[in-house]
């Protein structure tokens, strides 16, 4: 580990843990997230499939993000001229209005599309959810796909010139991008066939709440950090799923 940067060794303590709580999520009690049909294989064979992808997928593409993220001059994870209140604190403060955001947001949105408040995952499954969505997703959506666009069309194609305007561009893209991957998920609560079947208005719930997250999380990740980013998302899924999931 000596040939690597404090930013590096951090990054692998944060991908054991998301494999650990990856892991331990899965013998969690699921709530309305419990499958309708049996189970294809054991859950410790699930277990040991998410800790593979995680290590894998989550780590390969989150280490190549974390470096390319640095050659195209993004904020480093302990950039020296970040202080902790700018790292830890203001993305706290911004994740819990973000949070309240979405709860304010669910209630409007409820009453337009006819199915109440947007499910949640059962506590305790809701920190395990909101551990891996705030450091796995952003790892994925920012750190990565925000880094390599950022590098490869800026930094390759366009000689390191337009960084600010492509920037905006790709993060409009994964932030599309992330409210999408969350039909899915809905298809299956609400047993929806196609993505045709979603109500137009719960589409719109949907892109606009977390289209607005990754904005955010985006411009702090670029600004202070991918520690910033993951504080932002981490402390809105805190309210969003856990307090406001326990109502």
């Amino acid at each position: 580990m000596k040939n690597y940067t404090a930013s590096e060794r951090t990054f692998f303590i944060v991908l054991v843990m998301l494999v650990i709580v990856s892991c331990l999520a899965i013998f969690l009690p699921q709530g309305i997230y419990t499958p309708k049909k049996e189970l294809p294989t054991s859950k410790i064979n699930i277990a040991v499939f998410n800790a593979v992808a995680v290590i894998f997928v989550y780590g390969g593409l989150g280490l190549a993000g974390l470096r390319l993220s640095r050659k195209i001059g993004f904020t480093d994870m302990w950039e020296s001229g970040i202080n902790n209140k700018q790292r830890f604190l203001i993305p706290a403060v911004i994740g819990f209005a973000l949070g309240a955001v979405f709860i304010v947001g669910d209630i409007i949105f409820g009453k337009f599309h006819g199915f109440g408040s947007l499910p949640h995952p059962p506590f305790p499954l809701s920190i395990a959810a909101s551990f891996t969505a705030g450091f796995g997703e952003e790892m994925i959506f920012r750190l990565f796909f925000v880094s390599f666009w950022v590098w490869l069309i800026s930094g390759v194609f366009l000689k390191n010139r337009f960084q600010d305007e492509i920037f905006w561009g790709v993060s409009a893209v994964s932030a599309a991008f992330f409210a999408v991957s969350h039909f899915p998920v809905m298809m299956v609560l609400y047993d929806f066939k196609s993505i045709s079947e979603i109500p137009q208005i719960l589409m719109v719930e949907i892109i606009l709440l977390n289209g607005l997250l990754s904005l955010f999380t985006a411009y702090y990740f670029r600004k202070y950090g991918y520690l910033a980013a993951v504080g932002i998302h981490f402390w809105a899924d805190i309210v969003w799923h856990v307090l406001w999931g326990l109502k």
